[in-house]
């Protein structure tokens, strides 16, 4: 259980670095758009509390990419892959698990909960969210399946395989 806990956490921080680095260094280096998730969380929080304490939308972005959403391909996204169509590998999960967090991300919690325009008016932002939540995605699931994680919904264990 431990050695599950530690990889699924080394998984979220190192996709949280990943989707940071592309979306706040990356992105802006090659001259798109630099992605503001602290931001969004920080109107997330104004919007759903009245208010955004200092540091509580650092908080908020972090544990989102750490656990959160980590916890979503793990326990969800992957394990319903294999029992709908188990050959396919699992990148193609995570690059669909990353559309799906986009969509997430700049739809319901951007438009329906922040009240910001539904995918931010598709700006050069919205296409940055878009890669760099598909590479969030991808580097989270590899870490996963290097470690030979899976979770088994028959027995609602993590366990590591190979």
């Amino acid at each position: 259980m431990k050695r599950t806990l530690f990889i699924l956490l080394s998984a979220g921080a190192f996709a949280t670095v990943a989707f940071d680095a592309y979306g706040q260094g990356i992105s802006p280096a090659i001259g798109m758009a630099k992605l503001a998730p602290v931001g969004l969380a920080s109107s997330t929080l104004k919007s759903v509390f009245g208010a955004s304490p200092a540091g509580f939308a650092h908080l908020l972005h972090t544990l989102t990419g750490m656990v959160a959403y980590v916890l979503g391909y793990f326990l969800i996204a992957r394990p319903v892959q294999r029992a709908i169509v188990p050959k396919l590998p699992w990148l193609a999960t995570a690059v669909l698990y990353g559309v799906v967090l986009w969509i997430f991300a700049l739809y319901i919690m951007a438009h329906l909960v922040a009240g910001m325009p539904a995918f931010l008016g598709w700006s050069g932002i919205t296409y940055v969210a878009l890669y760099g939540h598909v590479i969030y995605a991808v580097v989270a699931a590899w870490v996963i399946e290097a470690h030979g994680l899976s979770f088994n919904f028959k027995s609602r264990d993590a366990v590591a395989i190979g």
